[in-house]
């Protein structure tokens, strides 16, 4: 069976973000191993276009960009430094009167390290520490994370959750991982917060990684009609993003979004409560309806949020936290 690029690329997230062994992973998926290394050397080693399915013949020089038009290439790049490889591609074709790809300049750039990301707010790892969150609703994390249901194929989970108390806001299972899937999460948060409402002064910022859909001109145009500011993490840097909680979480600088989906798919008996974890975990590995994922996801929401009790709160629930519940509990709660 051949896979597209992207769909590689979930298999590969999937696996990376699993506690089991990669064997026990890759059996569930139904993917060799011997398949799945080959891929990943290739992303490790060539990023995403290296995903894409080879051709069985010999590959040609004929065909390769002659050195001074890279060079015209990296030119312009370094002068037209707004514009993404698509639009300098265009750009170059049009003015050169010499036709590149969007691949082509893509390649060309990386080759001489001119791949940057698009403007917009960094939040480095010794952000996290200086500026720390201090209420509920200052700050959202975003993500989204891979289900599988046999039969039915991919899922999207994306989850907002509340920085400061690790509370689950919202969340929405989807079928794609589009701009639009953000907004309609996004949406719910902000009603389940009462921050749509008129009389809100300050709105939440979002952070979130450096997805496609995050990055998406779409969001961005939505987030500025609301005033939401929209800050992205650095990447590979684990203290700036990620609260979404595992069980037993209790660092300040983890990854809480990503964290709470692994717990959601990787639970193991004695590391986690008995009852939705168990539940949701045998629907991954059955094949059952996205209905009943959804019912079953919305029982771990709650026992998450209400009564898993977290060491870096204070022992308390995100909803005590969210909702203002902690300074009454922790003086009414016995000092030994």
């Amino acid at each position: 069976m051949r896979y597209p690029a992207s769909e590689k690329l979930e298999i590969i997230r999937l696996v990376e973000g699993s506690h089991q062994p990669t064997k026990r992973t890759l059996d569930k998926l139904g993917i060799p191993r011997t398949t799945f290394y080959r891929w990943y050397d290739r992303y490790l080693s060539d990023g995403l276009e290296a995903l894409e399915d080879r051709s069985p013949k010999p590959s040609r020089v004929w065909n390769r960009i002659p050195e001074p038009v890279r060079e015209k290439i990296k030119d312009l790049a370094l002068k037209e430094s707004d514009l993404s490889p698509r639009e300098l591609a265009v750009r170059f074709t049009d003015t050169e009167k010499y036709f590149v790809s969007e691949a082509s300049v893509y390649r060309i750039l990386k080759s001489y390290d001119l791949i940057t990301s698009p403007a917009y707010v960094v939040l480095s790892a010794a952000d996290e520490f200086h500026d720390k969150t201090t209420r509920p609703n200052q700050l959202w994390q975003t993500d989204f994370t891979y289900l599988k249901v046999i039969g039915w194929g991919w899922f999207y989970l994306s989850t907002i959750l509340d920085d400061y108390s690790r509370y689950i806001i919202s969340w929405k299972l989807c079928t794609t991982m589009k701009a639009g899937d953000v907004t309609d999460t996004l949406d719910l948060a902000l009603q389940a917060s009462g921050c749509d409402q008129a009389t809100v002064l300050h709105k939440p910022r979002l952070l979130s990684d450096n997805g496609s859909s995050y990055i998406s001109g779409e969001l961005a145009d939505w987030l500025e009609d609301r005033q939401i500011d929209h800050v992205r993490g650095a990447p590979y840097h684990p203290q700036t993003q990620g609260k979404i909680p595992l069980i037993d979480c209790c660092a300040i600088n983890c990854r809480a979004v990503e964290r709470w989906h692994k717990t959601l798919k990787n639970v193991r008996r004695g590391n986690a409560p008995l009852g939705p974890f168990l539940i949701l975990l045998t629907l991954l590995e059955n094949d059952y309806l996205p209905g009943e994922l959804s019912r079953q996801i919305d029982a771990f929401v709650d026992h998450d949020n209400h009564r898993r009790y977290h060491e870096s709160l204070q022992n308390l629930t995100p909803a005590d936290v969210y909702f203002g519940r902690s300074e009454t509990i922790l003086k009414q709660r016995p000092s030994h």
